[in-house]
């Protein structure tokens, strides 16, 4: 059902059963998958594509064009993907001709009260970003990973598998998967124990994932460190996540524990 206040472009393309609430905004080009719900007062503009299920809250804005001085228009997209939810407030921009032209935002994600995510950037799955989370350009976090509230993320971090991020950290330095950082600007506090055990991983690979940490950041000189893993441990299946995650991207810092 289209609310009689809403207006919505006789271009844009709404799947069946899809809700669109009093004074939303649908540009052209959007599209939006069966059975989401566009609460009220929401914007929803440019090349954006929206899946199936998902909920935008009220007064949020999607697809508006990007932060970018360096943005002169050219052609770019937001692509959503299903079962996600945007809770008031939530911005997310499309991409950058800079950093391939695409905002990716995968499933089953949460958004709450005024987040914000940038150009280019990558959200995979099962992704929490809490209240007022601030994400930069560029930046790329993947599967099951929690953001605290008022995290601000820097431009192109990456954030890995299943990490968790305390409330209020400054984000400027990778963090692992499954890893636990904090602090004003971040700092690497140990393994994401409680994220561990909620995704059933087994207390013999926990044990496995806790030795190769302690054996990867007993220095600073971390990539070294990683030769010093057995083949035991290279061949885990979570250790390996940790090894191509640090290798994948010699570019980047990576946040370390303190006094390393």
């Amino acid at each position: 059902m289209i609310h009689k206040t809403a207006i919505v472009n006789t271009k844009a393309k709404i799947s069946n059963n899809v809700d669109i609430g009093p004074y939303c905004i649908i540009g052209p080009e959007v599209e939006i998958g069966t059975n989401s719900v566009i609460h009220s007062h929401v914007n929803i503009v440019g090349n954006t594509k929206i899946g199936e299920n998902n909920q935008i809250y009220p007064f949020s804005s999607i697809g508006t064009p990007p932060q970018d001085l360096k943005y002169k228009g050219e052609k770019n997209s937001l692509v959503i993907g299903n079962n996600n939810k945007f809770r008031e407030y939530v911005n997310i921009n499309p991409g950058t001709e800079q950093g391939g032209g695409v905002t990716r935002i995968g499933n089953n994600n949460l958004f709450m009260v005024y987040c914000h995510v940038a150009h280019d950037c990558m959200i995979s799955d099962n992704v929490v970003l809490a209240n007022n989370v601030q994400v930069g350009g560029h930046v790329c976090i993947q599967n099951n990973a929690i953001v605290g509230g008022s995290c601000a993320i820097h431009q192109f971090s990456r954030i890995g598998e299943s990490a968790m991020i305390g409330g209020m950290t400054g984000v400027l330095s990778d963090v692992i998967p499954f890893g636990l950082s904090m602090g004003n600007r971040n700092n690497l506090m140990g393994l994401n124990l409680i994220g561990l055990r909620r995704s059933k991983v087994s207390n013999d690979n926990i044990k496995k994932i806790q030795l190769a940490y302690e054996i990867i950041f007993k220095t600073s000189s971390f990539r070294e460190n990683l030769e010093q893993l057995n083949n035991d441990l290279k061949k885990n299946e979570f250790i390996k996540k940790i090894i191509n995650f640090i290798n994948s991207d010699k570019k980047r810092p990576i946040s370390l524990p303190l006094n390393k």
